[in-house]
């Protein structure tokens, strides 16, 4: 599997989301509650959306939605299992 340049934009983004977060509880300054802002923001807007996108680009849809072909599988399935 070959690593993607949004794989390492997110990972980048997520570590600056965390360093924000860490030194806002670090740092005693006046500024440090904006810090911890900024990175949960940061993780919430910016790194989940990302990640999110990224695992999910290839996937099929149809295959995890409950249809009336997926139902009859998961009974024939039940049925062979308990017999």
């Amino acid at each position: 599997m070959k690593p993607t340049l949004l794989k390492y934009i997110t990972f980048f983004c997520f570590i600056l989301s965390a360093t924000s977060i860490v030194l806002g509880y670090v740092l005693e300054e006046t500024y440090s509650q904006k810090l911890i802002g900024f990175g949960v923001v940061g993780l919430f807007i910016i790194v989940f959306p990302l990640f999110s996108y990224y695992r999910w680009k290839d996937r099929n849809l149809k295959d995890y939605m409950i249809t009336k072909e997926s139902l009859e599988k998961m009974r024939e399935y039940k049925q062979q299992k308990d017999t």
